[in-house]
């Protein structure tokens, strides 16, 4: 599988479960008619059972045909981690299911298709979060701090769902074919600007601050046929997103006019009350009511549906909200074409890490390295780009030789994973490939200094970074580079020309060892395509990329962002030194 440079957080499918009989002519069966027409058909035929059900999402693992046929399950979706079997197959997905804005939205385009071949039509894809604190554990899922970087990257939109016809009508989802999937803009609103970074907390601004930094991309992202929009599990103001009925349906759906559906976070419903689950009839009633349309329950599907029926039967949630939120499903499910075509396209099955996505993971990979130092005292002596003939050379560093840890979290694993856990090329492998055949390459994954001085190395190359992570477990007060990374960069950089590439998430500590290194690069995590980086510090492509995020002096100084007025980085928002390649 190729590892995009884009945050997936979740892959889901739809499905559709009816017990209507074949006898009489059914319009929602017509793939001519209109999709309202077709939407309002169904819903008319619809029991409140089976209506409940197709709000209901359910983790693909507890998902046997008799739950899904007896509770008329509408979706099922496989968390972090939650694949059909290890190391799972396109085969194997398959089987399960059956039984620079151009840049971003040729990403999207690729990604659409590799998806697709797995038979799965809907990607929780794009995080539009603006990320506003890199403590944050999910701010590597974040495309910048500054709002009108992450409104550009909802062109990713148009990757994934396909090019929306002129005069379109805005806040209706749309998906261009069967080799689209659904996107979902995430997670409404504010999960990028909590108190100190901490994931699922409480995002404290005023509603101009909300509507002027949180809110913006998900007016472009309307403007592009989103077709859903996943709620966020942090609050505004103390205010839980999840039942937050005058942002959900007030704003989002009222004012906005987005006539996709809105879907929970993974039990976000649970997390209303503290602690979470106490008053599980208090979440579905205050998050159904507040405007959520499908809940991704994921394993009590019979819990959610018992006190949802419940409470329809009470009239405490009214039967017109089940029906706007069974309508809004429906209507994205008939523009995916799942009636005409329910099953897997195996004819998809050869996208799965073709050469040509491989190459664009490359190529986005080269784009996104941002070189922040280049010479140790003066930048009018380069080190960069490196001599491909240098006699020998040293490579160091816990990240030079590990894909895992390029890739980061939510690949293969919720919390990605350590070593050869897909397949792809690591730097180090990228950089013996490059380098002259005459150049001896020398890999020391954290070398002492009586090693480095009688090593006679012409330069060292030392990669070091962040350990892969997601959400809760990503977030860091401290933001320092883990052991050994901070002492390989002393040892080696004390005693040999250096150039450091920081496989990371986010901006981290590295002020105190800048004065000793020669040149500095950050990678972010380039996943599955190594060579991208090798491109680059050899010089066959010059750097481009740019910060799209602060990097601090230090953590004490943080939440900093671009346009504070104690403005003080050790590198601003948009730096980034340029160099020529010699194939750019």
């Amino acid at each position: 599988m190729v590892v995009l440079s884009i945050p997936f957080v979740l892959i889901s499918v739809l499905l559709l479960w009816t017990s209507f009989g074949e006898a009489d002519y059914m319009a929602y069966k017509d793939p001519n008619k209109p999709v309202e027409i077709r939407v309002k058909d169904l819903l008319g035929r619809m029991t409140l059972a089976e209506k409940i059900g197709q709000m209901t999402q359910i983790e693909q693992l507890v998902a046997t045909p008799s739950v899904v046929k007896n509770y008329y399950i509408g979706s099922l979706m496989s968390g972090g981690g939650s694949v059909p079997k290890p190391q799972a197959t396109t085969d194997d997905w398959i089987n399960m299911i059956n039984g620079d804005p151009n840049l971003v939205k040729r990403i999207g385009a690729a990604t659409t298709l590799e998806v697709r071949a797995t038979g799965i039509p809907y990607a929780f894809a794009p995080c539009i979060a603006v990320c506003r604190d890199p403590r944050w554990g999910r701010c590597y899922e974040s495309y910048s701090e500054v709002h009108t970087v992450v409104q550009n990257m909802t062109e990713i939109i148009l990757g994934l769902q396909g090019d929306m016809p002129a005069n379109y009508p805005k806040g209706f989802p749309y998906i261009a074919g069967k080799n689209n999937v659904v996107a979902c803009a995430k997670h409404f609103v504010g999960d990028g600007g909590t108190q100190k970074g901490i994931n699922e907390n409480n995002t404290i601004i005023d509603e101009n601050g909300l509507m002027s930094i949180h809110m913006p991309a998900y007016l472009d992202s309307i403007a592009k046929g989103v077709s859903t929009v996943m709620i966020s599990y942090s609050s505004w103001n103390g205010v839980k997103m999840h039942a937050n009925r005058n942002l959900i349906t007030g704003y989002l759906k009222n004012q906005l006019k987005f006539k996709g559906f809105t879907i929970s976070d993974w039990e976000g419903i649970d997390r209303i009350t503290s602690p979470p689950g106490s008053n599980y009839t208090c979440s579905v009633e205050a998050s159904i009511n507040a405007g959520i349309d499908m809940v991704m329950v994921p394993k009590m599907y019979d819990e959610f549906i018992s006190n949802l029926t419940r409470l329809v039967n009470m009239n405490v949630v009214p039967v017109s909200r089940i029906n706007d939120a069974v309508e809004r499903i429906l209507r994205v499910k008939f523009m995916m074409g799942l009636f005409e075509k329910p099953l897997a396209d195996l004819s998809l099955a050869d996208q799965i890490g073709k050469k040509e996505h491989r190459e664009l993971a490359r190529e986005a990979v080269r784009k996104s390295l941002v070189l922040l130092k280049n010479g140790k005292t003066s930048y009018s002596n380069p080190v960069l780009p490196l001599s491909k003939k240098a006699p020998k050379i040293l490579v160091a560093g816990t990240h030079a030789n590990n894909i895992g840890y390029q890739c980061g979290g939510w690949t293969i694993e919720w919390q990605g994973a350590s070593g050869e856990i897909t397949a792809g090329t690591t730097i180090l492998d990228a950089v013996k490939s490059t380098v002259d055949p005459s150049t001896t390459v020398v890999f020391s994954e954290n070398p002492d200094s009586d090693f480095i001085k009688t090593g006679n190395f012409s330069y060292a190359l030392v990669i070091v970074g962040e350990h892969p992570y997601t959400e809760t477990s990503g977030d860091s007060q401290n933001l320092t580079l883990p052991d050994p990374g901070p002492s390989t960069i002393q040892t080696v950089c004390s005693s040999i020309k250096c150039i450091v590439v920081l496989i990371t998430g986010r901006p981290v500590v590295i002020q105190p060892y800048l004065s000793n290194i020669d040149a500095l690069v950050a990678a972010w995590l380039p996943g599955s395509e190594g060579q991208g980086v090798a491109d680059i510090i050899f010089g066959d492509f010059g750097f481009t990329g740019k910060l799209p995020r602060t990097w601090f002096k230090s953590v004490d100084q943080l939440p900093m962002n671009f346009g504070d007025k104690n403005y003080d980085p050790l590198f601003p928002f948009w730096f980034g030194l340029e160099t020529k390649g010699r194939l750019s």
